[in-house]
């Protein structure tokens, strides 16, 4: 058995879906984790496959990315947002979501670069307050959907980016830790594809789950699951700014 770990995120569920066919269920044993968990058991080898977030990618001895399908946005995503009672020039602190280094870097290189900001950055700690102070947040994930409209300035993480480079923008691609059999990855393709075929499947269901949310749009528009050649120049992009971003920090 191939050992899968896969984002539980509402943008993941079609993977999911499709994993748990027939097609590819009985070759595999999937567990469903956040982000950085996903993450963690990757690189300590407690699984073979992760949708894991792309910062982790150099951080692997022998990683092969085996899919053309991603957790991507070419544009307004939703569901990765700073939130602030404050606009950005007037933001001092910014506390950072520990589910997702991938967006945590975002937020530092977006300051550094685009938003030319310099505010003090925190770890998270406990539910996020709208407050009038001058602090800020990098919240992803489901937990986004129920914070909208509580702050007076939201910004999409994945907007900024895009109208800061004019590339999409990959949050996690599916990554092995070794080399797997070639049947396998056509099969483990395939079923992806199936989940992404039959999303409307889904919606009924998770329309109830997430009652604030539009499902259809997001699963159908906000995020955008084909791992192609501008995602890939974005992600190269990304990934020489968040070894820059590294490098300053040692």
């Amino acid at each position: 058995m191939i050992k899968v770990s896969c984002v539980s995120f509402l943008n993941s569920r079609p993977f999911i879906h499709g994993l748990q066919q027939d097609l590819i269920s009985g070759d595999i044993e999937l567990s469903l984790d956040i982000p950085s968990v996903c993450a963690d058991k990757l690189k300590s080898g407690e699984v073979d496959i992760g949708l894991v977030p792309v910062i982790l990618i150099p951080e692997l001895n022998n990683p092969h990315i085996i899919s053309d399908f991603c957790i991507g946005a070419d544009g307004k995503v939703e569901t990765v947002l700073l939130l602030s009672n404050v606009p950005l020039e007037k933001i001092e602190n910014i506390v950072l979501d520990s589910q997702s280094r991938t967006s945590v870097v975002l937020a530092r290189i977006l300051a550094g670069k685009f938003w030319n900001i310099n505010p003090e950055w925190r770890d998270a700690k406990g539910r996020p307050q709208p407050s009038e102070d001058r602090t800020a947040y990098v919240l992803i994930g489901d937990k986004t959907f129920d914070l909208k409209g509580k702050f007076r300035y939201e910004y999409d993480l994945a907007e900024e980016w895009k109208k800061w480079t004019g590339l999409p923008f990959v949050f996690a691609c599916w990554v092995a830790n070794k080399e797997l059999p070639e049947d396998f990855l056509h099969k483990f393709n395939a079923a992806l594809q199936y989940g992404l075929d039959h999303r409307k499947a889904l919606i009924p269901e998770f329309s109830v789950a997430y009652p604030h949310t539009d499902v259809p749009d997001y699963l159908f528009h906000k995020i955008s699951y084909s791992l192609d050649r501008e995602k890939r120049m974005g992600m190269d992009l990304f990934l020489r700014y968040a070894e820059a971003i590294s490098s300053g920090m040692k």
